[in-house]
């Protein structure tokens, strides 16, 4: 299995509150990186929105779906 989607799935997990105690060092260990923190955001705006609470995305979101629907309008033309 990928690593990196291991991580995803063990942050998952822990905002869940179902991590294995085997597990919690090398997911907490992930939370130090810029990539980590942002899994981390993601897993609990998706679990708050699960819920019914009313989370709003704040503009670090808005920017980065922007960019990626942009690259996806590029690639899209690209391969026309």
């Amino acid at each position: 299995m990928d690593t990196l989607k291991s991580l995803h799935e063990n942050i998952s997990a822990l905002a869940d509150g179902e991590l294995p105690d085997s597990e919690l060092e090398l997911t907490l260990a992930a939370l130090n990186d810029a990539e980590g923190r942002l899994a981390w955001q993601t897993y609990h705006l998706i679990g708050d929105m699960l819920r019914g609470a009313e989370a709003l995305p704040g503009a670090a979101f808005a920017a980065r779906l922007a960019a990626r629907l942009a690259a996806e309008d590029e690639a899209a033309a690209a391969a026309a």
